[in-house]
């Protein structure tokens, strides 16, 4: 389903450092998904180029793996997916309505894996970006957990609908729901091709990059970048045309081309 077959792992593995044993078992299933959003930033910088995003196996190994690039979610799921489909992990997909932004009904636009391990369900999500979970998430109402102090709960809502959220300050945030019905690489490809060309979609002709972390997460969109600490304090500055490509390298280790890096600052400078 996931052309495993097509990776090649020993590529991967290094690309996110990983150098344990290898079973398709939930110790494993957590540190490779702690592994894999700790080195692959989530960005959407072909997106903001105009250009196509493929997902075939090949395309996203050579850039994600390859060229030490990002990607957003269907990217990096597809990529997540091959790879634990590969070790021998039994993975489906999922299409989730993203509720961080509001009460407001919004498309099935995001993709996510529900992994089973011991007949028990894992939510796995390489590809929410900043707001994301460390690692796997139970997929059991009422569960609640603990990723070095970045707390996640899941709730069941009507019709199988499984809500993700986490824990701020304030009290608990929705992040997207989803139902249990499965979704499949086709499916991406269609979420996709919205996202990556539609007029009202948040990714086209805007920079867009995102890294969640063991001490602080990072969103820069358009020119403000933003931190939040595991304290829950917040840090906000503006991001220039002429510090853009430095802060993609130095916050969120994204390696660009000088043809790429020239077409951001064209993309930034219209934002000013």
């Amino acid at each position: 389903m996931w052309s495993g077959e097509e990776l090649d792992l020993d590529a991967y593995l290094a690309r996110i450092g990983y150098s344990g044993e290898l079973a398709p078992d939930l110790r494993t299933l957590r540190a490779l998904h702690r592994a894999h959003v700790g080195a692959i930033p989530f960005e959407n910088l072909d997106v903001a180029l105009g250009r196509r995003i493929p997902l075939d196996v090949k395309s996203v190994q050579a850039k994600l793996v390859g060229r030490r690039r990002g990607g957003y979610c269907y990217e990096q799921n597809s990529l997540f997916a091959a790879a634990l489909e590969r070790i021998g992990f039994e993975v489906a997909g999922r299409g989730a309505r993203n509720r961080s932004r509001g009460d407001a009904l919004t498309a099935i636009t995001h993709a996510l894996l529900v992994v089973t391990v011991g007949g028990e369900q894992w939510l796995a999500d390489t590809g929410f970006g900043w707001q994301g979970p460390l690692e796997p998430v139970p997929l059991v109402d009422g569960a609640r957990v603990d990723q070095d102090g970045w707390v996640f709960g899941v709730v069941a809502e009507a019709e199988g609908v499984h809500l993700l959220r986490s824990l701020r300050p304030e009290g608990w945030a929705d992040l997207y729901s989803f139902a249990p019905h499965s979704v499949y690489p086709v499916d991406f490809e269609l979420m996709n091709h919205y996202s990556s060309s539609h007029p009202l979609s948040r990714f086209v002709g805007q920079v867009v990059a995102l890294r969640p972390g063991s001490e602080a997460r990072r969103a820069l969109v358009r020119t403000g970048l933003t931190s939040v600490n595991r304290d829950g304090t917040t840090e906000e500055r503006t991001v220039g045309p002429a510090e853009l490509i430095g802060v993609l390298a130095e916050v969120f280790g994204i390696e660009l081309d000088a043809e790429e890096a020239a077409g951001l600052v064209r993309v930034q400078s219209a934002e000013v």
